[in-house]
């Protein structure tokens, strides 16, 4: 089980350093002095990234022409920082294919890892363990030091039943094989837009994914200790995805997050119950869905911005 109810672990379940070491080209390293404006503050490391890695359209777009398709993730590795597997939704992969992905990317480098639709496309998520289960034994520990977090992504239609969804955070184990395991949920019914819920995903310290979506609730309330971010509204008729701005908005607040405090400009559903003590989290800031063909782009554009 994860979290404070669930593992009998109170306080902070998930320290600064839980991600392990991070290299020079990861937005800062644990314990780091960020700056933002007059702002100075120990903060979390940042990762970005993008969904997947082979995708046609980024063929002689993000990746130079010719280049072979096997070297793609390496390529994209050494130019962003974090990488959401999103095959894993939709079926299970080989331990050798986490061993083949994990060796190709540096040291530092993160990976999230994307839960299997079977676990969370179904009416009852109390039965959902056996999912779990086989899903976190089909190799997915192979990816070593740059697992990152896992998400939970819930179809649009499922609504929030407090009783159904706190049995499926009871499923989440906070170990396996003896290393630790984040957990994040990503919810899609307007319903999720609950101080219940909230509640419910802080008892068990388990983060809410922002989606920066047009329809998706997008909820900035923190609930665990560490931040995962899906920016979803670029265009692929901007360059970078997102208008220089919005970028720079982007990086402002991704920089607020891993000092442990919340953007003043992001929804928050029950902002009078958050933890009082402010304290360095990590961050996962991948651009995908919209403007997908530049989502590459904008990734690149918010690290070039972290590293000022």
């Amino acid at each position: 089980m994860n979290g404070a109810r669930s593992s009998g672990v109170t306080g902070s379940s998930w320290p600064l350093s839980a991600w392990g070491a991070n290299s020079a080209a990861d937005c800062g390293s644990t314990l780091a002095q960020a700056h933002d404006g007059d702002m100075t503050a120990l903060s979390g490391q940042i990762r970005v990234g993008i969904g997947g890695w082979n995708f046609e359209p980024w063929r002689g777009v993000f990746y130079p022409k010719g280049l072979a398709q096997a070297k793609e993730l390496a390529y994209a590795a050494s130019r962003l920082t974090s990488i959401e597997i999103n095959s894993t939704f939709y079926g299970s992969q080989k331990p050798e294919s986490f061993r083949k992905w994990a060796n190709a990317v540096p040291d530092g480098f993160k990976f999230s890892v994307k839960g299997p639709r079977f676990a969370t496309n179904r009416r009852v998520l109390a039965e959902a363990g056996d999912s779990i289960k086989r899903f976190l034994d089909s190799g997915v520990l192979e990816l070593g030091d740059r697992l990152g977090p896992l998400l939970w992504q819930f179809a649009p239609s499922k609504k929030f039943d407090a009783a159904d969804f706190g049995k499926f955070l009871e499923l989440l184990p906070a170990r396996a094989d003896g290393r630790r395991l984040g957990h994040v949920v990503e919810v899609r019914h307007a319903s999720f837009r609950t101080p219940e819920f909230v509640a419910l995903a802080r008892d068990f310290a388990t983060p809410i994914v922002f989606t920066d979506h047009a329809t998706y609730p997008s909820l900035a309330d923190v609930t665990g200790d560490f931040i995962y971010a899906r920016l979803q509204k670029g265009q692929d008729t901007i360059p970078t995805a997102y208008p220089a701005k919005e970028l720079d908005a982007w990086a402002r607040r991704l920089r607020i997050w891993a000092q442990g405090k919340v953007p003043d400009d992001l929804p928050r559903v029950d902002p009078a119950h958050e933890p009082q003590k402010i304290a360095p989290r990590d961050v996962f800031a991948y651009v995908i869905h919209e403007g997908k063909t530049r989502a590459p782009a904008a990734a690149m554009a918010l690290i070039e911005r972290l590293k000022a």
